[in-house]
């Protein structure tokens, strides 16, 4: 087995054996707004749950340079967002939001996806979802070096969950029914694939 120090390593070494061994990642795509009202959107794995009592997640988003992304910079300055879960359905439109655009041009509009009013905040949603949620930012802490952080890590509460009704069953998501993508390296993506069940012990 290899025992390799991380410090040792280039940025760009370390980035290949996270997303080579912590996987499958879970896919946010976040929608936010910037002061000029321009809809951004792009996908994140860097992304899970961090309570159920509020109900919160984080969202990691790697800074290019020490240069903060506009969904980074969108958050901090609105402190809303919207999350929404990446499926089989929406996955390639989605892949298109990735595109590098200058901040004053919406992913949104190059993905042909359908912007829709949130309840609770100010920033749309997409119709494209099975699931998003509504979320205000709870902390937002810069990480990595002192002079050029290296990303931005969010916690968001969740303030309105919006579900497809189909999948929502017997109190219960439905995971076949949501069709759920996860990010693994490279231009790799794996669907839900076979569903096993362990008791977990008493």
């Amino acid at each position: 087995m290899l025992s390799i120090d991380p410090s040792s390593l280039s940025e760009r070494d370390n980035y290949k054996f996270l997303i080579g061994s912590i996987i499958p990642r879970p896919i946010a795509f976040v929608t936010t707004k910037s002061k000029e009202g321009v809809l951004n959107g792009a996908p994140f794995s860097y992304f899970n749950i961090v309570s159920s009592n509020p109900p919160m997640i984080s969202l990691s988003i790697q800074r290019s340079l020490g240069r903060q992304k506009d969904t980074a910079r969108n958050i901090f300055e609105a402190k809303e967002f919207v999350v929404h879960i990446v499926d089989e359905q929406n996955v390639e439109k989605i892949n298109k939001t990735a595109a590098n655009l200058p901040p004053d041009e919406s992913e949104i509009d190059l993905a042909n996806l359908t912007p829709v009013q949130s309840t609770k905040i100010s920033v749309p949603g997409v119709r494209e979802a099975k699931i998003r949620m509504e979320c205000s930012m709870e902390h937002y802490l810069e990480l990595g070096g002192s002079d050029t952080p290296g990303c931005d890590l969010i916690i968001g509460k969740i303030v309105q969950f919006h579900i497809e009704s189909d999948i929502y069953k017997n109190g219960k998501i439905d995971p076949r029914g949501l069709a759920a993508v996860s990010r693994l390296a490279g231009n790799y993506y794996a669907k839900i694939g076979e569903i096993f069940e362990i008791e977990r012990p008493k």
